[in-house]
């Protein structure tokens, strides 16, 4: 499975690195050998909502060669829907499997065409932003709809990141990974939630 990671400027790392260090742990415990990832931007250097500088690995590739994009919220995803640059690079992953957002990351999908019919989430301060964009949006920790995965505010990025884990794989796996992370919460996919 490749993953791109979509990181620009005024992003909020922790949408971002919950479900990544979530995730990661796959190829660490050497549960999916073939997990590679790569971080994806829309320049080789961005700065995210707090300071912090991140280098990309990859400066607006196709993402049509992903399996999974990951993208993260910020107050930056209020200005990137009308980018038309970036809206593009986005809507070259029309055809990936996995869609993942966290927080107003959401909001990019929607943008995109991603989530019209649809039932997601996002933080729960952003929900009336996010209404025209799908079907329906709900105040959730995290939400599947198909191969569509959407967590709530921030710290739910480690909430989606175990329940991606789950449903991709199994309880046990998402519980043994909860536990090295010392995470206390894990929400298990019912049987309709399974990939």
């Amino acid at each position: 499975m490749r993953m791109a990671f979509l990181l620009f400027d005024g992003m909020t790392t922790l949408d971002f690195e919950g479900f990544h260090h979530a995730v990661t742990w796959l190829k660490k415990q050497e549960v999916l050998n073939d997990l590679s990832w790569d971080y994806c931007a829309n320049a080789s250097v961005i700065t995210d909502d707090r300071g912090m500088r991140i280098l990309a690995d990859r400066v607006l590739p196709d993402l049509s060669a992903y399996d999974l994009i990951f993208v993260p919220g910020g107050m930056a995803t209020r200005l990137l829907v009308h980018d038309p640059v970036f809206m593009d690079w986005i809507r070259t992953a029309a055809d990936v499997r996995y869609k993942v957002s966290v927080c107003t990351g959401a909001l990019l999908l929607g943008a995109a065409g991603f989530t019209k019919d649809k039932t997601i989430t996002t933080n729960p301060l952003a929900l009336d932003a996010l209404k025209p964009y799908c079907k329906e949006a709900v105040k959730a920790r995290v939400m599947r709809d198909g191969d569509l995965f959407t967590g709530g505010g921030i710290t739910a990025s480690i909430d989606l990141g175990l329940y991606f884990i789950a449903s991709i794989t199994n309880d046990q796996i998402a519980q043994n990974i909860q536990t090295r992370m010392d995470y206390p919460f894990y929400h298990r996919p019912t049987p309709e939630e399974r990939a």
